[in-house]
């Protein structure tokens, strides 16, 4: 008990309280040098770009595990994690589209799911309302990592490999499950933010 009453938290608690967030910002901070290194892919650069992506990528991983583990989810950090993946992806996304391994129309569909999805939280949030995330969501994201991680190492390896098509098989099935991952918030919407507009929509 600290003096004045009031209950000490110690070094380590504090610690893991800030940890998931912390690492959420880190993700964000490790675009920039994602980007530095794939702005020009030779091998030996995207091998280091597909290294700072996938830290960043498991960055995403860990802090939600810390947060479930010892139960530091909190409201921030709800809103601020799906911000960071979608900055991170749309970012190789753009990259990958620029160097002519993604077609544009896929990204930009990709792209539009994410700012859809994002009004939808933003909305919500102005309302109390904090979406959970759908496991559709989970998997969506996990499918695009791997993607684009195949997909910045194309060329790193013999052409046999076919990476660009795994990698373009693997995000266009990203991309089915991004349009349903869609549905599912448009759902969590109908049944928990219209109904506080007196749309008597709710379920």
């Amino acid at each position: 008990m600290a003096a004045g009453g009031q209950v000490s938290v110690s070094v380590p608690s504090r610690i893991l309280l800030h940890l998931p967030n912390a690492l959420t910002v880190s993700r964000i901070l490790l675009i920039p040098v994602f980007v530095l290194f794939f702005l020009e892919p030779t091998p030996e650069r995207s091998i280091m770009a597909a290294a700072v992506f996938g830290l960043a990528a498991l960055t995403d991983a860990i802090d939600g595990y810390i947060a479930r583990r010892w139960g530091q989810v909190t409201r921030l950090g709800k809103l601020l994690d799906p911000i960071a993946d979608k900055l991170l992806v749309l970012t190789a996304l753009f990259l990958l589209v620029d160097f002519d391994r993604v077609q544009a129309w896929v990204a930009i569909v990709l792209a539009g799911r994410e700012f859809f999805v994002t009004g939808l939280r933003g909305v919500a949030a102005r309302e109390g309302v904090i979406f959970s995330s759908e496991t559709t969501g989970k998997y969506k994201m996990a499918a695009q990592v791997v993607a684009i991680l195949l997909l910045i190492l194309d060329g790193t390896v013999p052409a046999q490999a076919n990476l660009h098509l795994f990698g373009t098989v693997i995000l266009m099935l990203s991309m089915a499950l991004s349009l349903v991952s869609a549905a599912q918030y448009c759902r969590q919407f109908i049944r928990q933010v219209l109904p506080r507009w007196g749309t008597g929509m709710g379920s």
